[in-house]
């Protein structure tokens, strides 16, 4: 906590717009997923932050160089041994006091989830030791993570999400305090269906398909190569600037219509070439012009 006689932040300041976003939860439940989707709506990201630096980050960030950065996430779990979660709840009620939009996420995950994915990954448990069996390690730490849990503003159990639907859940979830519209470029097979949540499908299955060269057909159009063979197809370079030309057109409706995200699906046959290869340029495209641009490869994720 901070000294009584310290501004937990500057008064001249303006905290209006100001949205602080702690994430927390079990280990192996995804948080750091979940902070890299947020990292990807332009939030100043900080993991495993101490429960006495919260404040003084916020107050730090926003008066940077620039005053751009409204939109902070931080990561607060056991890793850290001088997070005191008992005191967490009085600094996020001082910051929301002054003026901060405070929102606490936890991931939850049932334990035997947790205890299949350590056994699969081999990773150790932060709190476990010789002394202390994983299934322990969890316990224990649920018993610390208790008052975090209590004033969670949302409470995500992860134990039947993949690493794409966490990282979607979260940003569709937070993305109205993103300025503007965020755009959500996804790639995905037409063999295992269309994607549900989708505004808009472009089917990329018209171009010439990189899966019938012997060479290509283990990589994925993030690779140079796959990169190389396609921008070759004047084809491809035609549907890309159709397909942009068209989102130009009317993505500013959307906006006008007060939406938070709009989802771009672009699938193929196999979800790894060409729809993949679409979704990172029209990413790029866009990253140029506004905040908010997500990337997701269902196939691939």
């Amino acid at each position: 906590m901070n000294d009584e006689n310290t501004p937990l932040l500057n008064p001249l300041v303006d905290p209006h717009e100001i949205h602080l976003i702690v994430l927390t939860g079990v280990s192996g439940g995804g948080k750091t997923v979940a902070l890299r989707a947020l990292e990807d709506l332009d939030f100043y990201c900080v993991d495993n932050l101490p429960t006495a630096l919260v404040a003084p980050l916020v107050n730090a960030v926003i008066q940077g160089k620039g005053g751009n950065h409204r939109r902070i996430a931080v990561g607060v779990d056991v890793r850290n041994r001088g997070v005191d979660f008992a005191q967490m709840p009085n600094v996020l009620s001082e910051l929301a006091g002054a003026g901060v939009q405070v929102h606490l996420i936890f991931i939850d995950c049932r334990d035997d989830v947790l205890i299949k994915r350590y056994s699969e990954t081999r990773r150790r448990h932060p709190l476990a030791s010789r002394r202390r069996s994983l299934g322990d390690a969890i316990t224990e730490e649920r018993r610390l993570l208790r008052p975090l849990m209590a004033i969670a503003e949302k409470v995500i159990d992860s134990s039947e999400l993949n690493v794409h639907q966490l990282r979607r859940l979260v940003a569709t979830g937070y993305a109205q305090a993103t300025e503007g519209l965020t755009l959500m470029f996804q790639s995905f097979a037409f063999k295992r269906g269309l994607p549900l949540d989708s505004d808009f499908v472009f089917d990329a299955r018209c171009l010439p398909n990189p899966h019938w060269q012997p060479q290509l057909r283990p990589l994925s159009g993030k690779d140079a190569p796959v990169r190389e063979f396609l921008e070759a197809e004047a084809l491809v370079g035609e549907y890309f600037t159709d397909t942009a030309r068209w989102l130009d057109a009317w993505l500013p409706r959307f906006e006008q219509d007060d939406r938070s995200y709009v989802t771009i699906s672009i699938g193929c046959t196999g979800g790894r070439h060409r729809s993949v290869y679409l979704v990172e340029k029209l990413a790029a495209h866009y990253r140029h012009r506004r905040e908010g641009v997500l990337t997701f490869h269902r196939e691939l994720d």
